[in-house]
């Protein structure tokens, strides 16, 4: 028997990366299946264009993308935001497709009366505007890295019996530039938040799940992250008047794995799952 979903007002989730082997589209789709939001963002990242390979895209990352378009189909007010992983979509700013819009910032007023300003954040990436090639590069080790870390993960939860652990959090935690860089681009979208007179400023792109209060000279904010579903599985979420961050826990999983059980598999190929996704495609257009 299925939980009743949660009654979601605002729902932001970004950097997805549909598409590559660190995608936790599983347990991104347990989450989806789980709610029922009014507003979505997908804030950016949400299928990696970049590395992007016909040789790899699982039922379960399509499954993720019908999903979505279900919801487009049933009317719910879905805002992409183009990040630099699909920044293809950009050409495509100011499209509406039924309750579906392509933008490049979402400038939201809340049902407790303030402003929030989303967008992806990789604006303000000194690496992403100097160097585009460099960022490439970064993102297949960062790739690469993704799947050693699985593998110590196997190691230790099967042989060792011990918890998973996250080498790229390891790594960005104990760097000391990559939490400079971290903390300035806090500080920069808190700070132009502020100059604009928004309560909240709300990014992706960093992989780094975030609620924290910015006080400047000029002002306070309120700067919000929503992560990603390759290391941190998380979202924002804005329900009963106040915002929090939904994080994919033990509990999740273990009801995941029992739904899996309990529930016959879904013999639906690629090609099938495709026709499913046209058909809500269409619903969109009508």
């Amino acid at each position: 028997m299925h939980k009743p979903k949660r009654q979601v007002e605002v729902l932001v989730i970004s950097d997805i990366h549909l598409g590559t082997y660190g995608c936790h589209a599983k347990e991104l789709l347990h989450y989806l299946k789980s709610i029922k939001p009014k507003i979505v963002v997908l804030n950016g990242d949400i299928i990696d264009v970049w590395q992007f390979s016909k040789s790899y895209w699982p039922n379960s990352h399509m499954k993720v993308v019908q999903h979505l378009i279900k919801w487009v189909g049933k009317g719910i007010k879905t805002y992409y935001i183009a990040g630099n992983h699909d920044e293809m979509l950009r050409r495509f700013t100011g499209m509406k497709l039924g309750s579906l819009r392509i933008v490049n910032k979402v400038l939201l007023k809340l049902p407790d009366g303030k402003k929030a300003w989303m967008f992806h954040g990789d604006v303000f990436d000194i690496t992403m505007q100097h160097s585009r090639f460099l960022a490439r590069l970064g993102a297949k080790g960062y790739d690469a890295l993704i799947l050693i870390n699985r593998f110590c993960n196997f190691i230790s939860e099967k042989v060792l019996k011990q918890g998973k652990i996250s080498l790229s959090k390891k790594i960005k935690g104990s760097v000391k530039t990559a939490v400079a860089f971290i903390n300035n681009f806090e500080k920069t979208c808190a700070e132009i938040g502020i100059g604009n007179n928004f309560d909240y400023v709300i990014c992706g792109h960093i992989h780094h799940p975030e609620i924290r209060t910015i006080t400047t000279t000029k002002g306070s904010i309120i700067y919000m992250n929503s992560g990603d579903w390759v290391e941190n599985l998380s979202a924002l979420e804005f329900a009963d008047g106040k915002w929090s961050i939904y994080r994919f826990s033990l509990a999740d999983n273990a009801e995941m794995m029992t739904e899996m059980k309990n529930e016959e598999e879904e013999n639906i190929n690629a090609s099938q799952l495709f026709d499913n996704m046209l058909q809500e495609f269409n619903i969109m257009r009508q």
